[in-house]
């Protein structure tokens, strides 16, 4: 398989970016959209036509992530509940032209080519995304009841990876499926609601000073989640949310 692709080229966060366009042939349909990169950039280095692309990645098993890529308008490339990593040849034509693009969200800036500073997720976390707890033994596990219920919708809402795709697919770039998803998993939980109110306020609080956007209900977020994390989990933040202004623990 023969393809054409369009990567925007940018030095760094305050350069002017570009759209530069390469070829890449003998492209095996199983071959993922990764290692088709990497192709592409053993070519680029040998004949020393440009310099290599830059591109994020890391377990390229869909777990880490790292590889957030816009691929011909969707996050993550055309296919529904993958990362970029999981992403095949097969899923193009022969011929096809590929638009490839980093991250667009001001509170993703751009690095290097198609690689962005998401260092803003983890100052969210770092805000209040965790259990505080004192050091000590162990506790049984069997020590804290959790119904079948409550586990299902915490473990469903802990699959968040942070990869970005709810960012970048908003047209406002909001974070709030991330953090209702990192909320959640914990609020949920008979550990985590003892901290629920503080946790709700201190992410929420540094979301909006991170510059991220509002949410406008239109659930592109939850459309290109490649974890399918559900759009129930923004509505649990905003229950939270307002629990924490009046005093009130709205966690169901």
């Amino acid at each position: 398989m023969n393809f054409t692709l369009h990567i925007w080229r940018q030095e760094n966060a305050k350069a002017k970016g570009r759209f530069e366009t390469y070829t890449v042939e003998d492209i095996s349909d199983e071959c993922s959209f990764l290692e088709m990169l990497d192709i592409l950039n053993e070519k680029l280095t040998t004949n020393k036509i440009a310099h290599p692309v830059c591109f994020d990645n890391d377990c390229r098993e869909g777990i880490c992530g790292m590889c957030g890529l816009y691929i011909n308008g969707r996050p993550h490339g055309n296919d529904d509940g993958i990362t970029t990593c999981q992403l095949h040849m097969r899923k193009f034509h022969d011929g096809d032209e590929i638009w490839i693009e980093p991250w667009r969200a001001k509170p993703f800036p751009v690095i290097k080519d198609l690689v962005v500073d998401r260092t803003a997720f983890d100052k969210i976390i770092q805000a209040g995304g965790y259990i505080s707890t004192t050091t000590g033994g162990v506790p049984d596990a069997n020590s804290i009841p959790v119904s079948k219920e409550q586990y299902e919708q915490a473990m469903d809402a802990a699959a968040c990876i942070g990869c970005g795709a709810c960012v970048a697919a908003c047209k406002n770039a909001s974070a709030m499926l991330f953090v209702g998803a990192k909320v959640s998993h914990l609020a949920i939980l008979p550990q985590g609601k003892v901290e629920a109110l503080d946790r709700v306020q201190k992410m929420v609080c540094k979301m909006d000073e991170l510059g991220f956007g509002s949410c406008t209900n239109t659930y592109a977020c939850e459309a290109e989640c490649p974890k399918q994390i559900k759009r129930q989990n923004i509505a649990r933040l905003n229950r939270q949310w307002i629990g924490s202004i009046f005093g009130n623990d709205h966690k169901k």
